[in-house]
């Protein structure tokens, strides 16, 4: 079935798909599921408790709701829920029809990637004995040690940390010849199937195989290929998102591979008595899940969908190139997103605006629409997966208002001569909404320029910003086991302290207070 004719399924269609489902519940579908969201009901769930939906152009992230569903997989959920199941009979009928649709050994529906990750890795350390089981995370006398290649860090791989376990990192071949040993459980490495590693898979795989040491993918952001390309070079386990580029149920993955250790996954997590136990997968998403993989075996051809998003990128490069100084750039499949994305771009001496300047403004119009236009440059980059026919009309529109109205841009204000010298050592203490924590900052200043060392609790970044007059702005970023912790402390310096707000990003907000130390 081509993506036009899934876009306009018909009653008869959707019922088929659906089973059970009534007139009234499609009728509800029809107005609130399918419609797109550039026209929204004047009320719906989540305007009723003050909560306002936007269009999404930012694809497949989980903070905004990830991609949106396939029809036919929500028809399946509603259906699902009319009915009780043993979940453990149900995932044994499930996953041998995923083995069987994918082409792998086994298969299992986690509650989103970064379970499957945890489950594992689970798996791989304690296998499906009920006692190691129970002692988890309890590592002693067990195998713990992960191997990851650098290139493979990233903020995701804490589903895999979350266990306890020994993160060993190389960087070549004979770094991960000489890291495994007795108490190598597992090796996890970052999916590239739509991207470039210097050190990957297939560099790993003949060296791990012979060793008897598993390997985990986290193919997140992929789409479903079959036969799998890891497995085929030597996986024993790869992880899927549903909720993303997969169009799925947004708290489900899949967990594919090896039929002892998938099952052994299974053992390790909910509705079992284990360490999994809070990552809890619904019938509903079992049943989402299978529907969405037989949807992408049976009916998805992912070049329609990359033409579909290509036409859209097509209309908004109609509209937004007409205000001067805009260009767009249609830009292919990378890794972490296999699918072709547009970036806007603008001369920031023609237009007035940052692209986070922008972003505000795209969020707050009307229509809200949500994009990754943030900080202080002047492009960004739409992603298609979570837009629906009509949303690119709209955005194109928006976009080009936002755009034309800034004007040109104006000569930065002059910064104040700094009222104190800040160069020196800081003693910064961090207030939490719950905690706190002692910071040191190094500061160097040039004129209105900061530049200089922040020390957090546990992790050390470079630091810059700059001082005007008595207020201060001050960014790091602290490598952090695979993630980057952003800090921005604003306030007012005064004599030998200074004080304010630290914005965190995802993390909130805090206040702190520094002390600049005496020599």
């Amino acid at each position: 079935m081509s993506k036009k004719q899934n876009a306009h399924l018909g009653r008869r269609e959707l019922l088929q798909t659906g089973g059970l489902l009534s007139a009234v519940s499609f009728s509800k579908l029809s107005a609130h599921v399918l419609s797109s969201p550039a026209t929204p009901a004047a009320e719906n769930v989540y305007t009723q408790i003050g909560v306002r939906p936007f269009i999404n152009c930012t694809a497949t992230l989980t903070i905004n709701g990830g991609s949106a569903m396939f029809p036919e997989v929500i028809a399946a959920i509603a259906e699902a829920s009319r009915y009780h199941v043993n979940l453990d009979k149900l995932m044994e009928a499930v996953s041998p029809r995923l083995a069987q649709l994918l082409d792998v050994e086994w298969g299992i529906v986690t509650a989103g990637t970064a379970a499957a990750l945890t489950h594992a890795t689970s798996a791989c350390l304690v296998g499906t004995d009920p006692e190691k089981i129970q002692r988890l995370p309890n590592l002693d006398g067990l195998k713990d040690e992960v191997i990851i290649p650098v290139e493979s860090r990233n903020v995701y791989d804490h589903a895999v940390r979350t266990l306890g376990v020994r993160i060993v990192e190389v960087n070549s071949p004979a770094e991960l010849k000489a890291a495994i040993g007795p108490k190598t459980a597992m090796i996890y490495v970052l999916g590239n199937h739509f991207g470039k590693a210097k050190f990957d898979l297939k560099d790993i795989a003949p060296i791990a195989r012979p060793a008897g040491v598993p390997i985990l993918i986290d193919a997140a952001a992929d789409y479903l290929i079959v036969p799998n390309p890891y497995i085929a070079l030597g996986a024993d386990m790869v992880a899927y998102s549903g909720g993303k580029i997969m169009r799925g149920p947004q708290n489900a993955g899949l967990l594919i591979g090896r039929r002892d250790l998938v099952r052994a996954a299974w053992a390790n997590s909910a509705p079992h008595h284990s360490f999994g136990r809070a990552s809890k997968v619904s019938k509903e998403s079992i049943v989402g899940m299978l529907k969405t993989v037989e949807i992408w075996r049976s009916q998805r051809d992912i070049k329609e969908d990359f033409a579909v998003w290509e036409s859209w990128y097509a209309v908004i490069t109609e509209q937004v190139t007409k205000v001067p100084g805009v260009t767009t750039k249609v830009q292919g499949p990378i890794r972490g997103g296999p699918f072709p994305t547009l970036q806007v771009t603008w001369d920031k001496t023609r237009i007035s605006l940052t692209a986070g300047q922008l972003g505000k403004q795209m969020l707050a119009g009307e229509p809200s629409i949500m994009t990754h236009a943030d900080g202080d440059g002047n492009s960004f980059t739409i992603r298609p997966a979570a837009m629906r026919p009509g949303d690119e009309k709209a955005v194109a529109k928006r976009l080009a208002e936002v755009l034309s109205s800034a004007g040109p841009s104006k000569p930065a204000p002059s910064l104040a001569e700094p009222a104190v010298e800040l160069s020196g050592i800081w003693d910064a203490d961090v207030v939490y909404e719950v905690g706190s924590a002692r910071h040191r900052l190094f500061l160097t200043v040039q004129g209105n320029k900061v530049t200089g060392f922040h020390e957090g609790w546990a992790y050390k970044g470079y630091l810059t910003g700059e001082v005007d007059g008595s207020r201060v702005r001050l960014h790091s970023s602290l490598p952090a086991d695979g993630n980057q912790l952003s800090y921005t402390f604003e306030g007012i310096v005064s004599g030998l302290s200074m004080s304010g707000r630290l914005q965190m990003g995802e993390y909130g907000t805090a206040e702190w207070k520094a002390q600049r130390r005496q020599l």
